[in-house]
């Protein structure tokens, strides 16, 4: 299996787990955050759903320069808007994960900070580090709405929500 079938093979597998978390995000818990230095719930709800777009972000440009390109979170009013922004960055991506792109996974891509480099690798390596990231931040919702008593599905198996009936 070529790379870029095995990196639209993970994207549409962890579609289907970040699309479960996504979903349960409460609206009215947007400013909500579990200590003073987390993000709140909008921004990491957010971050989530932006970060599929990476995909496309790394295939089309060699770097992104954090110093050049100021981040502004995204702000939706409802989750109805959380997961419109999820899916349109998830559709970007797949629809660029073509056979055609597989020559590009190994050129260079470059994320920095100005002159300071904080990572530096193959257009391949980078979609990777963005996968993990999703999966992370993913991590750190769930935690979230663990902490709001809110029942959340399981990742790659079962959660506690999901086997407390049997």
């Amino acid at each position: 299996m070529t790379q870029i079938l095995l990196i639209k093979k993970e994207l549409e597998s962890e579609a289907i787990t970040t699309r479960k978390m996504l979903a349960l995000v409460p609206a009215e818990k947007f400013d909500w955050k579990p200590h003073p230095k987390s993000m709140p719930m909008m921004n990491l709800s957010t971050h989530i759903a932006e970060l599929t777009g990476w995909v496309t972000m790394v295939i089309n440009t060699d770097e992104l320069d954090f110093e050049a390109s100021k981040y502004e979170p995204t702000i939706v009013k409802d989750n109805a808007e959380l997961m419109k922004l999820f899916e349109e960055n998830l559709a970007g991506a797949l629809a660029i994960v073509t056979d055609d792109k597989e020559p590009l996974l190994e050129k260079r891509w470059v994320l920095r900070m100005g002159e300071t480099i904080l990572a530096d690798g193959s257009k391949a390596d980078m979609i990777r580090h963005a996968l993990s990231q999703i999966i992370h931040h993913r991590a750190q919702l769930g935690v979230y709405l663990r902490l709001l008593d809110i029942p959340i599905p399981g990742s790659y198996g079962p959660s506690a929500d999901d086997t407390l009936g049997m």
